[in-house]
């Protein structure tokens, strides 16, 4: 067996030089699942946040929105008819989000059984966060998807509301990152044994929920931007690390990939904290919505390195043959895709 194959198997086997001929196969089918569908220079969820605080007749709005692509449809919400402005909206701009604040008279009824709509989630492909503070203190929370991007005001929210949203939130998060899931296929090809995968993993999963968590409750400020470099650096360093371990060289990352997985994992943490930034946490509800949203991110991370490896397996078994060279394919692609991502993300900055 070729020393260029090696880091292309998690386990060895009689079937191993199968599972190496498909590596291009294989990493055709991921990129066309996974990441060609969506945007390859961001996170195409980027949600947004209504926040509606009632005052008797009278409701403070809170709107945050990505500012989006150059060109993209903006989002605009739509309050109830009833609901008629007493105050103009006063804009802010900040970290590539536009919000603004305003209060509107909703009369006697106020929000309860009104419509509620956000207008262009289809066309940016991302979702709506919808928080109402009752004037009583209850919770109304609901997220607007393109495919359903209006709800009627209920009653109130339950805490297994709140903990599915934020499941929500986070799964869609991690499964429309295309950095994010380019980085785990680079640890799971640079990974041999199924132990040593599993530590590596976890460690980037430690790794992301201590940095999300500080992030999100405040104890740690950063720019946005060059952080957004790092995390694609990081992709193209494991695409880098593959490379070299295909050229038959013993690394030290290729017997500790958890502490690499746990180092670049404090970074995509910074980057996963910046979606839950966005809409924030319900007040009361702080620590159920920021596990949940961790939980989701974990969900879709598994369900990703799960289909990775299903997809090996079922590859493993096909009769199709590909030349040696062909094994290099998922390195040069995550790292080409990596190194476009480091450029254009550095560009903005200046």
């Amino acid at each position: 067996m070729s020393s260029i194959t090696r880091p292309f198997v998690l386990s060895l086997s009689k079937g191993e030089g199968r599972v190496f001929q498909q590596s291009a196969k294989l990493i055709g089918l991921l990129l066309g699942l996974a990441i060609f569908p969506v945007t390859v220079s961001s996170h195409p969820l980027d949600p947004a946040l209504l926040e509606l605080v009632s005052h008797d007749s009278r409701v403070d709005v809170l709107w945050k929105a990505s500012l989006g692509r150059p060109g993209s449809r903006p989002l605009v919400p739509i309050l109830p008819a009833r609901c008629t402005p007493v105050s103009a909206p006063v804009l802010r701009q900040a970290r590539g989000t536009i919000s603004q604040r305003w209060t509107v008279d909703c009369g006697k009824r106020g929000l309860l059984g009104a419509p509620i709509r956000i207008e262009g989630l289809s066309a940016r492909g991302t979702d709506a966060l919808v928080r109402i503070r009752t004037q009583d203190g209850h919770l109304i929370q609901a997220v607007l998807r393109p495919d359903e991007p209006f709800f009627t005001v209920s009653k109130g929210t339950t805490r297994v509301d709140v903990a599915t949203d934020y499941i929500k939130l986070g799964f869609e998060h991690i499964l429309t990152g295309p950095d994010h899931l380019l980085f785990i296929l680079g640890l799971v090809l640079l990974v041999q044994g199924w132990r040593l995968l599993l530590w590596t993993i976890t460690s980037f999963t430690v790794g992301h929920s201590i940095t999300l968590s500080l992030a999100v409750l405040g104890f740690v400020n950063y720019p946005p931007r060059p952080v957004e470099v790092l995390i694609a650096l990081s992709i193209f360093v494991v695409a880098v690390e593959l490379v070299r371990s295909a050229e038959g060289r013993v690394l030290w990352i290729r017997r500790f990939p958890w502490a690499l997985a746990f180092v670049f994992g404090l970074l995509h943490g910074l980057g996963f904290a910046g979606a839950l930034s966005q809409v924030g946490l319900p007040a009361g509800e702080i620590p159920l919505a920021l596990f949940s949203f961790n939980i989701g991110i974990e969900i879709g991370q598994l369900l990703f390195v799960a289909i990775v490896i299903a997809v090996r397996a079922a590859l493993a078994w096909t009769p199709v043959c590909w030349p040696t060279p062909t094994q290099l394919i998922p390195a040069y692609v995550i790292g080409s895709l990596s190194a476009f991502w480091v450029f254009e993300r550095a560009s903005m900055i200046f």
